[in-house]
């Protein structure tokens, strides 16, 4: 219940009203059943946006933590968490990986609509990383549709580091439904499931029309953190060398 009345009378009407967001291919979305919304990940605002622009409701998975808190905090938190469309891992899997599949599952098998973020973690340049498997693994236990979709924009009202940016229109894109019914049973093969996720990455570049990086986003962040230390060193070792030719004895 508190779902509906922030997306609808609460939260959801101001950011209407304030950042106006658009939709493209909403009707690629289906009225009723399980589905999952396979999206890109550039802003924290993303999963704020997109559920705007769709009349269903739309679940993430969200770490334990947010929804343990003791006291006042705790509560205001697992509140929002839990009214904003979010849900906690089921942590009695052996790893986060495997308890958000289990938990996706249960809310797929109950005719919801779940969303997930191929890459793992947001974009930290605005281009599209390569996708991890639990994606695929998801469409083929479930036995559902992939709605391929991009969020645009939102990196610009919500950088990464930023609770805010500049004003600007964020929009969504929904493409047509991909079905992988024809994979059936074939759940733990890895090259089919590589094969998947491929196609929905490809499906969410041509969506987006981001650059994609065939490396997975957080590999892609670390190598740019230590070329960034590489870098500065570099630049304190020639300000050291300029000092020195400056206060060398002659």
């Amino acid at each position: 219940m508190f779902y509906w009345f922030l997306k609808f009378l609460a939260l959801g009407p101001l950011l209407k009203l304030i950042f106006r967001p658009w939709a493209e291919g909403t009707e690629n979305v289906p009225k009723e059943g399980a589905a999952i919304l396979a999206s890109n990940h550039l802003s924290f605002s993303d999963w704020l946006f997109m559920p705007l622009v769709i009349p269903r409701r739309v679940t993430f998975v969200a770490k334990a933590e947010y929804f343990e808190g003791t006291g006042i905090k705790g509560w205001l938190q697992k509140t929002f968490f839990s009214g904003a469309g979010q849900v906690p891992i089921d942590r009695s899997s052996g790893s986060a990986a495997a308890g958000a599949i289990n938990t996706q599952l249960r809310l797929l098998a109950s005719g919801e609509v779940c969303g997930i973020y191929p890459e793992g973690t947001r974009s930290h340049d605005g281009k599209l990383y390569r996708g991890r498997t639990g994606v695929a693994r998801l469409a083929l236990e479930a036995k559902v549709p992939v709605i391929p979709l991009a969020v645009i924009n939102t990196d610009v009202v919500a950088p990464p580091g930023k609770i805010f940016g500049k004003m600007a229109r964020p929009g969504v894109r929904f493409g047509k439904p991909l079905d992988f019914s024809r994979y059936e049973g074939m759940e733990d093969d890895r090259y089919i499931l590589r094969a998947i996720t491929d196609e929905i990455m490809y499906e969410i570049m041509r969506l987006s029309g981001q650059e994609y990086v065939d490396l997975y986003a957080q590999d892609a962040k670390k190598r740019d953190r230590d070329a960034e230390r590489e870098a500065a060193k570099v630049i304190a070792k020639q300000e050291a060398d300029e000092v020195w030719e400056e206060i060398k004895p002659d």
